[in-house]
């Protein structure tokens, strides 16, 4: 399938676009017309590669601030947990 890549010369928006025989090619941001058609590198995929992008993300999550942040809360909320139900086994 003809899948293209486009930049908006009115937005400077780059996008990709499934071009079939009636579709109307503009930018999906701003709805101009004047597009330049970008040089699109072709994609190869293997399970090796798939691992090893997920083995790159993962560790690029795991040392972001969000990631620190969401673990800290997630701790945080367990220890409430834990203290609560200590409070509603001794009150019983």
């Amino acid at each position: 399938m003809p899948i293209y890549e486009y930049a908006c010369q009115k937005c400077g928006n780059e996008f990709e676009l499934l071009v079939l025989k009636d579709t109307k090619v503009a930018c999906p941001s701003c709805q101009g017309e004047e597009l330049e058609r970008l040089l699109s590198g072709f994609a190869v995929n293997s399970p090796e590669l798939s691992q090893a992008r997920v083995k790159a993300a993962r560790k690029a999550n795991a040392g972001s601030k969000n990631f620190k942040d969401k673990q800290i809360a997630e701790a945080e909320h367990v220890r409430e947990h834990i203290m609560e139900h200590r409070d509603n086994v001794r009150n019983s």
